[in-house]
């Protein structure tokens, strides 16, 4: 789907509050608000945007660690820790990437015992390497035209 001005403006009101109105996004870039409503389907049918979601603060749920930790997959484990990794609750992101390690995950954890436990059932599929987060610097930065 080719992307004009107006579908920017409104991607842009949409990722700083999904759930304003129609009508206050319309005021927003300028048009109806069945125009935004129109625009807004389109876009889901074409898969521009692809969900709705709640954010929550993993400190706030009981969750003192959030880390990004390194797997680079033993030979033959990758696929099968490509299975594995959708049964753990505590991966919120997992990303296959190019380079040294084949994955990159980010967990939210309990406490350090929590991670220990985790990184042992880790060890079985490959090498990992582990880092705390301290905080974010950019958090869920919206997508713009550029």
């Amino acid at each position: 789907m080719n992307l004009d001005t107006l579908n920017w403006k409104i991607l842009n009101c949409l990722q700083k509050h999904a759930r304003q109105s129609n009508a206050e996004i319309g005021r927003q870039v300028g048009i109806s608000s069945p125009a935004v409503s129109e625009r807004i389907k389109k876009m889901e049918d074409a898969g521009v945007i692809e969900s709705y979601n709640t954010m929550v603060s993993s400190i706030d749920v009981g969750y003192q660690f959030k880390a990004i930790v390194n797997l680079r997959a033993f030979m033959g484990m990758l696929k099968p820790f490509l299975e594995k990794v959708k049964t753990y609750d505590e991966v919120i992101n997992c990303y296959r990437i190019t380079g040294n390690e084949n994955i990159v995950m980010e967990v939210v954890l309990r406490n350090q015992k929590h991670l220990e436990t985790f990184i042992d059932q880790l060890i079985a599929y490959g090498e990992v390497k582990t880092q705390i987060v301290l905080s974010h610097v950019v958090k869920n930065n919206a997508i713009n035209k550029f």
